[in-house]
């Protein structure tokens, strides 16, 4: 596909021309193909290489999502596996899933487009998928070490049915072209960074954002999404019950 090749030249141009509060010194890996970032970032870890880094593919085999489900990953997106440092103590931290989320649609929002956080870790546009994000802590010893985060974004691949492209959204922009994404990719998760000891923030603006179905349905009954935890958590209501839906990563 026509512009669809990831070159190191172009990301570090397209980052130099996005506007950064508190750029991170990234080390970037580009590869034409393989069977998972997210396996070549361990990779990479367990080498002893330190955050912030990140693994971009032009095209991923065997590309996994929320739960284990296949992450189809032609040439056109953004797939890339980054890790970014994260507070040691996370109880007092920002939701990661919800930081990383409102920091990429931040980005989006600046092409124009208005994504929507469909919780848990997805970016809706008009009710289909253009992203999803896998958050997780790595910890040793009690501690957190740093951030790891899988990210798929469509931006001028083909997409299944029920999700949608940046390219159609955009109506073909050259904004779309998979560089340009991945620099706002970055930029996002740097905001992520910068705002993880803000979860009051960071909880805020992403209900601001949050795709609200009608209902939800949870234990065989209809719920209304009433809002956002500040730990990441959904809450759903029922008359005068609530309840507050978590998702571990």
């Amino acid at each position: 596909m026509a512009g669809s090749a990831l070159r190191a030249a172009a990301i570090a141009a397209a980052l130099r021309a996005l506007p950064a509060d508190q750029p991170l010194a990234w080390r970037l890996r580009l590869l034409p193909v393989c069977a998972s970032t997210e396996l070549e970032l361990e990779r990479w870890l367990a080498a002893g290489a330190q955050p912030p880094l990140a693994v971009l593919a032009q095209q991923q085999r065997h590309g996994h999502g929320q739960q284990g489900r296949v992450w189809q990953s032609p040439p056109g997106g953004v797939w890339m596996s980054a890790a970014l440092p994260w507070p040691t103590e996370p109880a007092e931290a920002a939701s990661l899933a919800l930081a990383a989320a409102l920091g990429i649609a931040l980005q989006l929002e600046a092409l124009g487009l208005k994504p929507q956080i469909k919780w848990p870790n997805d970016l809706f546009i008009d009710g289909r998928k253009l992203a999803g994000i896998l958050p997780r802590l790595r910890w040793r010893g009690g501690r957190v070490r740093y951030a790891q985060l899988g990210v798929g974004l469509n931006g001028l691949n083909r997409v299944p049915a029920g999700a949608i492209n940046v390219a159609h959204a955009l109506g073909r922009h050259p904004l779309a072209q998979p560089a340009c994404l991945a620099a706002r990719v970055l930029r996002g998760l740097e905001w992520a960074a910068a705002a993880c000891d803000q979860p009051e923030l960071v909880r805020r603006q992403a209900e601001q954002r949050l795709h609200r179905p009608e209902w939800l349905e949870h234990q065989g009954e209809r719920w209304a999404v009433a809002g956002l935890e500040s730990n990441g958590g959904l809450r759903l209501c029922r008359g005068s019950a609530v309840v507050v839906l978590q998702r571990r990563f």
